[in-house]
């Protein structure tokens, strides 16, 4: 992909090879929540390459779980091998520069300890309220590698779970339309970043140990069965904004799927 910035690449892939997308992420060879990862040049000195991130419903400017993925796989084959030996990358995406870590899991166990740095996250709007159809709703807006709006369920009266995936996807839809029609949405950084392109549901946590539910469905409908690595930084962000983030403790939240 060409361009001197991931924004850049992005934009040159979907014009040129959105073709290789479409061809690997929808059915038959994926599904409507397939997320792939491709590997380019770095655009920032300190990156050990960039990464975009397709999906069967377009380019999106960073996945946690996909940054995740890739640089576990990129490690374990010697794809890239950083100075030194080291276990960690440092990627540019559309959304900012991240960092992961990559561990060996205890031995005999055939998997890896990942760690992810996301870019700073920060609220931009907190309790704006979004028209949609048939009510008003409460969003707060929050940054975490794209903006997301977060929303709780119980006020839309839509259960976290995959019963109500289709109530789940079409809510997002209508909320993403709503917010970037009456809500200015603007990065002080990234004079691209001017909407939001993610849903977070929150809701009660279903298991122990757990602080909420969370649930995050992109404008077009990708669902995260996992908690969401961006959707938590969001959530995170608004947490610590309300004062109510404890610094010696962790944060945990469960997915779709009830990981933690």
């Amino acid at each position: 992909p060409r361009g001197t910035t991931m924004r850049a690449k992005r934009t040159w892939a979907a014009r040129h090879v959105d073709h290789v997308r479409r061809a690997l992420t929808p059915e038959p060879r994926g599904h409507r929540d397939m997320l792939a990862a491709v590997l380019t040049e770095p655009t920032s000195s300190e990156a050990h390459a960039g990464v975009l991130f397709m999906s069967a419903d377009g380019w999106e400017p960073l996945s946690g779980h996909g940054a995740m993925g890739v640089t576990a796989m990129a490690l374990d084959r010697g794809t890239i091998v950083p100075a030194g030996g080291g276990r960690s990358l440092t990627l540019d995406t559309v959304g900012g520069c991240v960092r992961v870590v990559v561990e060996p899991a205890r031995p005999g166990v055939a998997g890896f300890h990942v760690q992810f740095e996301n870019v700073p996250a920060f609220v931009l709007h907190g309790g704006a309220v979004a028209a949609l159809a048939s009510r008003r709703v409460r969003v707060d807006i929050a940054f975490a590698g794209s903006f997301h709006a977060v929303v709780d369920s119980e006020a839309l009266g839509i259960p976290l779970d995959g019963a109500h995936l289709p109530e789940l996807r079409r809510a997002a839809a209508e909320i993403v339309r709503a917010v970037n029609a009456t809500i200015p949405v603007a990065h002080p950084v990234d004079i691209d970043a001017t909407e939001v392109e993610r849903v977070v549901f929150t809701g009660p946590a279903r298991y122990d140990g757990a602080a909420r539910r969370v649930v995050m469905v992109t404008a077009a409908g990708r669902v995260d069965p996992s908690p969401s690595v961006t959707g938590m930084s969001a959530v995170m962000a608004i947490v610590d904004a309300m004062g109510l983030l404890d610094d010696e403790q962790p944060f945990v939240c469960e997915g779709l799927g009830g990981t933690l």
